[in-house]
């Protein structure tokens, strides 16, 4: 199963790569939304995969009787996917405000600060 999950990964990540060094914004926000969704999977598969088994404690023992599944990874998870969506919210937020500013979502033609280059 965790083999599964690698190679799901590792789509997720080439995925986004391809997507983030593409020569558009919104191209770049959906690879970056990618990438997180990578390091979530990442971090989730690293507690440990269970068929469904409780992470409790019987009374006077120490640890669980059988293997069960880490609760922290779980936990950095629900908190990481709570970030990234107001992250995407901001980054659709500029990217909005990138094209009613001016009209375009090529980087190249958001260079307000630099000059043109004079033709040669």
């Amino acid at each position: 199963m965790e083999f599964l999950f690698a190679i799901t990964i590792g789509v997720l990540v080439a995925a986004a790569v391809y997507l983030m060094l593409s020569n558009h914004l919104l191209r770049f926000i959906f690879g970056l939304v990618l990438i997180s969704n990578a390091a979530n999977l990442t971090i989730f598969v690293s507690g440990r995969l269970t068929d469904g088994a409780p992470p409790l404690i019987p009374e006077g023992a120490d640890a669980p009787l059988v293997d069960v599944a880490n609760a922290l990874p779980q936990a950095l998870v629900l908190t990481a996917i709570v970030i990234g969506f107001g992250l995407f919210a901001f980054a659709i937020v500029l990217v909005f405000r990138a094209w009613t500013t001016l009209n375009s979502l090529t980087p190249d033609d958001m260079r307000l600060a630099e000059p043109e280059e004079a033709p040669k």
